[in-house]
């Protein structure tokens, strides 16, 4: 089993490399979003969070759209909340 700080993307998956410094390991992005490691996954599988690898080819999320994430999910309201759950979850399936 592949270290959690070494893993990759499969190599089919088109992900765009980022600098180093625009870039966050997706463990790293759970703790800045206070939110469990594998909901990174639905947040990339649902478009709200952009993948990325870093100059070593390690898999991980773009900083800037983590800091979107954040700002959204401190502005955004209930109702807003509720919304995009329902779209995510049909979109989803």
């Amino acid at each position: 089993m592949t270290p959690k700080d070494e893993r990759r993307y499969p190599k089919l998956l088109r992900v765009p490399q980022v600098a180093d410094d625009a870039w966050l390991s997706q463990p790293e992005a759970a703790r800045q979003l206070g939110i469990a490691l594998f909901r990174i996954g639905a947040l990339i599988a649902c478009g709200h969070l952009a993948p990325a690898k870093n100059s070593a080819g390690r898999a991980g999320i773009t900083i800037t759209s983590v800091q979107a994430e954040k700002t959204w999910r401190d502005s955004a309201t209930y109702r807003a909340k509720a919304l995009r759950l329902l779209k995510d979850t049909i979109g989803f399936f």
